[in-house]
């Protein structure tokens, strides 16, 4: 596939590089600021990007705010946030609409390189990729009143997973349950949670986004 690098520390966004080569893959751009970022993704129309959260000039949330922004302005490019940080304010924002074609992994946290490339190829094919710890600390409680109150402790499991951007069989593969107790989990927790089937929207998206409210 095609990607763009977005990565301030030079050491580690040319150690990318170079393994995603050798893996097979083209590497169109590599920057280390967000404007950079947004300019080479409008010339090279990459497959996916890779970038971090924080980079110059202020080091605050310069990346993931450019990822938000080519979300916006070309949908069909993958997303792909390797970060030390959890921003939770975009991160949230960043899996609206339909939820697919996105990933945000911590850095720490990825402890085979198999697993970023994993991730990589699932955003690439359309799907997401959440680490877990990213999951719950998006999913962590706040003083309003918890939407999520009704649901029993395997619909949560199951919600979780689907946050993940795990499919209905990678839920049963990862729980140890079938299929079709799965897909029973999934409509009971749109039932909890009031989404009705509607022609226009992922009632999928819809259950992570009210996680995410919560």
């Amino acid at each position: 596939m095609r990607v763009i690098l977005a990565e301030d520390s030079t050491l580690l966004r040319e150690g990318l590089v170079r393994l995603l080569v050798e893996e097979g893959h083209e590497v169109v751009a590599s920057v280390g600021d967000g404007d950079a970022l947004l300019s080479t993704t409008a010339a090279y129309r990459p497959d996916v990007i890779v970038t971090d959260v924080r980079m110059p000039p202020t080091h605050t949330d310069e990346g993931l705010r450019a990822a938000l922004e080519i979300r916006k302005r070309w949908p069909e490019i993958g997303v792909l946030v390797l970060s030390q940080y959890v921003e939770k304010r975009y991160a949230a924002e960043l899996i609206t609409g339909d939820g697919e074609r996105v990933g945000y992994l911590l850095k720490d946290r990825v402890a085979q390189v198999g697993e970023f490339l994993d991730a990589l190829d699932r955003v690439a094919a359309g799907g997401a990729a959440f680490d877990p710890e990213v999951v719950r600390r998006l999913l962590a409680r706040t003083t309003h009143t918890d939407p999520l109150g009704k649901l029993t402790v395997r619909e949560r499991d199951v919600l979780e997973k689907m946050a993940q951007g795990h499919t209905n069989a990678g839920i049963a593969e990862s729980l140890f349950v079938s299929l079709s107790a799965v897909e029973k989990h999934v409509n009971a927790i749109f039932d909890k949670l009031g989404l009705a089937s509607t022609a226009g929207y992922s009632r999928r998206v819809l259950a992570i986004l009210r996680y995410l409210g919560s």
